[in-house]
C-alpha cells in the first residue's frame, strides 16, 4: 500500500523540482542567482517552520541534539539550488535536471555501496553501473540536442 502512494508522490516531487528549476532559473536570469536562491530558501524555511510547529509530532532528537554532521544536509541543498539557478538559463531545464539526477544517482550509489552516513550497505553491481552509464548517455544526448539547436552553432 505504501509503495502505491510513495512512487506517485515521488514522481510529483520530481515534476515539482523540474518546474522549480525552470522558474528559479528564469528569476535568476532576470535578477541574480543569489536573490533567486535566497527567495526560495526563505519561502521554504517559512513553510517548513509552519509545518513543524503545527503538524510535526514530538521527536526523540532535535536539531540541537543530533550529531552536528547531520546538519550539513542544509548546505548541500543550498549548493544544489544555487547551481540549478545558475545552470538553467545557460544549458536549459532538461540538461540541468538530468545532470542533477545523474549526480544524485552517482552519489546515491556510492552511499549505498560504502554504507556512508549510517545507511545500509548495498553492493555496486553491474546493473547499477549500467544505470549510471545510461543516465550519462541521456545527459550527453540532451546536451548535444541543446547545442545543435542553439543559434550560431556550427557542427
Amino acid at each position: 500500500m505504501l509503495l502505491s502512494i510513495l512512487f506517485p508522490l515521488l514522481l510529483l516531487g520530481g515534476i515539482a523540482l523540474a518546474a522549480q528549476s525552470s522558474v528559479n532559473g528564469a528569476l535568476g536570469a532576470r535578477t541574480d542567482v543569489l536573490t533567486s536562491a535566497w527567495l526560495t530558501n526563505i519561502i521554504g524555511a517559512t513553510v517548513g517552520l509552519l509545518l513543524v510547529l503545527f503538524f510535526e509530532p514530538r521527536q526523540e532528537f532535535t536539531m540541537f541534539t543530533v550529531p552536528k554532521w547531520q546538519l550539513l544536509g542544509a548546505f548541500f541543498g543550498t549548493f544544489a539550488l544555487i547551481t540549478i539557478v545558475f545552470a538553467v538559463p545557460r544549458i536549459g531545464t532538461a540538461a540541468t535536471n538530468v545532470a542533477i539526477i545523474a549526480g544524485q544517482l552517482f552519489m546515491g550509489l556510492m552511499i549505498d555501496h560504502f554504507g556512508w552516513f549510517g545507511n545500509t550497505q548495498l553492493t555496486l553491481d553491474y546493473k547499477r553501473m549500467a544505470a549510471i552509464a545510461l543516465l550519462a548517455g541521456a545527459l550527453y544526448l540532451i546536451y548535444l540536442s541543446n547545442v545543435r539547436g542553439s543559434i550560431g552553432y556550427t557542427y
